[in-house]
């Protein structure tokens, strides 16, 4: 994965912690952007400061880019699922190597809470690049689709109704099963948001094998028993809110027999897999997405 510092865009280290929380409370709707820039304005030159504080923390899509759009190593397009229980349809972008000689392990990928923006999508064609059909959910989609803004996006995403957006998530997932050039071996990843619905999927997809969910609320407590598939659950080590959730998550899971991992590397935040913002952690993540690449081969390749 490209350094942040290597490609000389900022790090967390070089915000004051007081910044970076407040980011993360921009980020999950906590506070509006005037929030963040008043607040960051004591630790910057006044709002010009703020201003190029939070230009700073924003996502660098480009910039941060693993795979190109028409790498020819690998296909993409956009597919609509049928949603009855949700929205009615739910559009999402598929993924999958140029190659294909056998049906292939499939993949769901659930973003964070701005919709498929496209580092969602960048992760989604690293995965077809390893062999993966990946699919990647907009939750946005009944709202127009993501607006390409993260403002706009962040703002859109509490008009959702989430009953519908967890079945129009739980309906792709079942197409999966099923798709053109599927082998019917079914695993999913998620972040934040997106960790959330990976961990409340466990609980109603039993054919779910793996699932890695990063940094993500957990799934409600009476329905952990309903998990079938290896959980690799992935948090950061300065992540206060979700943090708290783990230890009943945790006895949840022991309890009900649940096959699963805890994964928190140290001197990280909320949100340090996505290579786009300064939260980024190149090691940590690394070493993240080999755990959960090494989770997809064991129990969607077996055999």
């Amino acid at each position: 994965m490209p350094s942040l510092r290597d490609s000389k865009r900022p790090h967390a280290g070089d915000f004051a912690p007081e910044v970076m929380q407040l980011f993360d409370q921009y980020v999950h709707g906590q506070i509006d952007r005037r929030g963040f820039l008043e607040g960051a304005a004591r630790y910057a030159a006044g709002a010009a400061g703020a201003a190029a504080l939070l230009a700073a923390l924003s996502p660098k899509f480009v910039q941060a880019r693993q795979v190109a759009e028409d790498d020819p190593r690998m296909l993409a397009d956009y597919v609509e699922i049928d949603s009855p229980q949700g929205y009615g349809k739910v559009r999402a972008y598929r993924a999958r190597p140029a190659v294909i000689d056998a049906p292939l392990p499939a993949v769901l990928v659930v973003h964070e809470n701005r919709g498929l923006n496209p580092h969602i999508e960048d992760v989604a064609r690293r995965l077809a690049l390893q062999g993966y059909l990946a699919l990647a959910p907009d939750a946005l989609f009944p709202l127009g689709g993501y607006p390409g803004d993260e403002d706009a996006a962040r703002a859109l995403f509490p008009q959702l109704d989430q009953a519908k957006c967890r079945e129009d998530f739980e309906a792709a997932a079942r197409w999966l099963l099923t798709a053109e050039g599927s082998s019917g071996a079914l695993g999913a990843v998620g972040f934040c948001y997106g960790g959330a619905i990976v961990n409340l999927l466990a609980t109603r997809v039993p054919e779910l094998a793996a699932a890695a969910p990063y940094y993500g609320g957990p799934a409600p407590l009476d329905a952990v028993p309903q998990i079938r598939a290896e959980l690799l659950v992935v948090l950061a080590s300065d992540d206060e809110r979700i943090n708290a959730t783990w230890p009943d998550y945790e006895a949840a899971l022991k309890a009900a027999g649940v096959e699963h991992a805890l994964f928190q590397p140290d001197n990280t935040l909320h949100g340090f897999h996505n290579d786009t913002t300064p939260r980024y952690s190149e090691a940590a993540a690394r070493d993240a997405w080999q755990l959960t690449l090494d989770l997809f081969a064991r129990r969607l390749r077996a055999g």
